[in-house]
């Protein structure tokens, strides 16, 4: 039996609304609404995550067993759990959506840890009174695409909610994959996601909108004691606390902005519904990862014309995005201008904690702006993978006859390494070189530093797709084979050297490999 107990403090702390099951409508003062999970038709367990299992206190023959798979693809509710749909409004793409929800998110149970708790959460587990005409289902493509990433990101030491589990259900699923009029079968799966919370900006959004100050009010006072406990003082929560919780989800969020950029992530959708108050990388919808260095990339097919969420504006949009948090608190605080001496530190925080990780990835002690930003320019200029470059580059060393042979690799256009580009690369390298002896950092000290900080395998948006292409042919070798190379993906991995290569010419303008849509 799964020795999984449950101590469900948001449902048990927080209104629900009085009507259950699926049929859609709009709630007021309440923040969730209880929902059954679909049973799937034949669930077969494609995939499971030893570390987080671990983590729930589950064993291997667990995670195994049938009860496991009936579980965690909906089919069956242990005793304790309360499966449950949370309301959240948000901004999508810069207009207001009003009510959204869990579409098609359902809520098992939190389970109690030593340190914390976990909710456990079924993606793609049916319908939810927040799906607003959808069927509340997810495909097999989409549900892998989230499991390898959640668990990849972990690895990468980038905070992410994780994934327990990728089941399929046995059904197929209709789908327009490119919005184009041509919807198609697709194998069925449910994702378990897991994470301290699903709490996201447009949770308190919606009751703001709703004009619920006092549910607005003991919402917030849950979160700050369930998630944020060493904001909470003896005495009651008030304005100091509401502005300690703020500032903390700032300073998170710009954290994890770094870490995108960092490692060349780029969300995709990165709606006020998609942002967590934890700030953990939540719902792997159209992401994507840059091959090229490209800052004007969206992985996102709706947001093909005007790129919002594009590579270079993810940090601008997080501060936007913020702002609109602020605004669901003012009620609260009741005093917008500590609220925009947030947002305006979250500015600042970003720059200087982003400036230190560009030092790091260029392995000097101390940012060097002129250097940076003419660096960036080059590889704007170009096609150059991002990834090989900056691991070839902690390979460049002083005595080097020809420092830029370490850098061929990574140029997708033989002749970029050749004429104008070649000689002002090599130029850069000459300047970099001086630089870190300035600063007196040393070819080994340099390559320590670069090779914490630059990858050298991540989930590249063609490796997901082999994935996919062999999981839909029910061969699920390449998804185990890409998260044992995941959970090391700063280590050199030499026997795993082709799953670290540039994006393939046939990948280049492939459906799953370029641009995604929110079909899933």
């Amino acid at each position: 039996m799964l020795n999984l107990t449950f101590d469900n403090q948001f449902t048990a702390q927080l209104p629900c609304d009085p009507e259950t099951g699926s049929h859609q409508r709009q709630i007021n003062q309440a923040l969730f609404a209880r929902v059954k999970p679909k049973p799937a038709i034949q669930p077969t367990l494609i995939h499971y995550s030893q570390e987080v299992a671990e983590m729930l206190g589950l064993s291997k023959a667990q995670c195994r067993s049938d009860e496991f798979v009936q579980t965690f693809s909906g089919s069956r509710t242990l005793s304790g759990m309360d499966p449950h749909a949370t309301c959240y409004g948000g901004h999508q793409f810069g207009n207001w959506a009003g009510q959204l929800g869990d579409g098609r998110a359902i809520n098992l149970g939190e389970v109690p840890l030593s340190q914390g708790h976990l909710m456990l959460q079924l993606k793609g587990a049916g319908p939810t009174p927040f799906s607003r005409g959808a069927d509340g289902l997810a495909v097999l493509r989409s549900s892998l695409r989230e499991y390898l990433c959640s668990e990849a990101m972990h690895h990468l030491g980038i905070p992410t909610t994780r994934a327990l589990s990728l089941i399929a259900t046995g059904e197929k699923v209709m789908r327009d994959i490119l919005y184009d009029g041509h919807p198609a079968p697709e194998p069925g799966a449910v994702v378990c996601r897991v994470s301290s919370s699903f709490v996201r900006f447009g949770h308190f959004q919606m009751l703001a909108a709703r004009q619920e100050k006092d549910l607005l009010r003991r919402f917030t006072d849950f979160v700050i004691r369930r998630e944020f406990p060493l904001i909470v003082p003896e005495q009651s929560i008030g304005r100091d606390e509401y502005l300690a919780f703020f500032n903390e989800v700032c300073a998170r969020t710009a954290e994890l902005m770094v870490h995108w950029m960092r490692v060349g992530f780029v969300h995709g959708v990165m709606n006020t519904d998609n942002l967590s108050i934890l700030g953990e990388t939540i719902d792997y919808g159209p992401y994507g990862w840059l091959d090229d260095f490209d800052p004007e990339w969206t992985p996102n097919t709706t947001d093909a014309t005007h790129r919002r969420y594009r590579y270079s504006q993810q940090p601008a949009i997080a501060q936007w995005n913020l702002m609109q948090l602020a605004n669901a608190l003012l009620p609260l605080i009741e005093d917008a201008k500590p609220l925009e001496e947030a947002l305006t530190e979250f500015a600042r925080s970003y720059q200087q904690h982003w400036q230190s990780m560009m030092a790091s990835k260029l392995g000097l002690k101390r940012h060097n702006e002129a250097l940076n930003n003419r660096l960036l320019a080059l590889l704007s200029s170009c096609e150059i993978d991002m990834t090989l470059f900056y691991r070839g580059l902690s390979k460049v060393t002083a005595a080097a006859t020809d420092p830029f042979a370490q850098l061929t690799n990574a140029y997708y256009d033989p002749a970029d390494t050749q004429g104008k580009a070649r000689e002002e690369m090599r130029d850069w390298l000459r300047q970099y070189l001086d630089e870190a002896d300035r600063q007196q950092q040393d070819d080994q000290a340099r390559q320590r530093l670069m090779n914490k900080t630059n990858p050298k395998y991540t989930l590249r948006n063609y490796l997901a797709q082999m994935a996919i292409d062999d999981a839909e042919a029910g061969n699920y070798e390449k998804v185990d084979t890409l998260l044992e190379i995941l959970r090391r993906p700063y280590d050199e991995q030499t026997e795993y050297e082709e799953y670290a290569q540039k994006r393939p010419e046939w990948a280049r303008n492939r459906t799953g490999c370029s641009m995604l849509s929110c079909s899933s």
